[in-house]
């Protein structure tokens, strides 16, 4: 079965229930259910225990991952979505660490990695980045380079992950990790074309028992995007191939 949230912004909304359309259309899927809630504490009690999830607003994996609460997970993101603040899109993570709904994370392929006000914490505890592009950070009073996928292999970053991780993760794909011309999520995007995307997903299921996933950030914006559907189209047929 497949879990449809359409949760947030009316955007968001209509995006997910778009795309339950066109994946039905296609024979993607057959049975599936749609739950909604108004808030993110009411959406965690309704989740049922599921392998596969569409979802709006990133936010939802919040209350996904209290449902289930793996042990380990990885976020394939343009985002972090590590700020520390107050609990949103791009905080989720960081209070999901807090919270102990996951005791370790990796965020993979970001772009975006900075605070957006002096005044915006960001979490650093239980949780490695692999960002998209060369990026460094202050360590020790010297600047050392993060692990990336400009500079590193992707088995290189599979093998640091895993040794971090253990065996077994939950896996969250936000498609703004994407160009901007796939024209699926509403924000800033990233730098990675659908090949390289793919790509890191298949290592990610290679080297990792993937024991649930979601695909968010599907806004309708997809409705005019050809190569955003195809994105979906793509992504969701490899997360699904051979779940059970």
């Amino acid at each position: 079965m497949v879990t449809f949230i359409p949760f947030g912004e009316k955007p968001n909304r209509d995006g997910v229930l778009y795309a339950l359309q066109l994946l039905k259309r296609n024979k993607l899927i057959e049975d599936y259910v749609i739950i909604e809630a108004s808030r993110i504490d009411l959406l965690s009690e309704r989740i049922p225990q599921d392998r596969a999830y569409v979802v709006g607003e990133h936010l939802a994996t919040y209350g996904i991952i209290d449902r289930l609460r793996p042990k380990s997970l990885i976020s394939v993101d343009a985002h972090t979505d590590l700020m520390h603040d107050y609990l949103d899109h791009g905080s989720w993570l960081a209070y999901a660490l807090e919270g102990r709904f996951i005791e370790r994370a990796a965020v993979m392929a970001p772009v975006l990695m900075i605070p957006t006000t002096d005044r915006t914490q960001l979490w650093t505890r239980r949780v490695r980045i692999y960002p998209a592009l060369l990026r460094s950070r202050k360590r020790g009073g010297k600047w050392r380079a993060y692990k990336n996928f400009q500079t590193n292999s992707i088995d290189e970053i599979m093998r640091d992950a895993k040794k971090y991780l253990g065996g077994e993760v939950y896996l969250t794909v936000d498609m703004d990790v994407l160009r901007p011309e796939y024209k699926i999520a509403r924000f800033q995007h990233g730098e990675l074309t659908l090949n390289e995307l793919l790509e890191i997903l298949e290592a990610i299921k290679r080297e990792f028992n993937i024991v649930a996933f979601d695909i968010a950030e599907i806004s309708d914006r997809i409705r005019h995007s050809r190569l955003g559907k195809r994105a979906l189209f793509e992504v969701f047929q490899l997360l699904t191939e051979g779940l059970e």
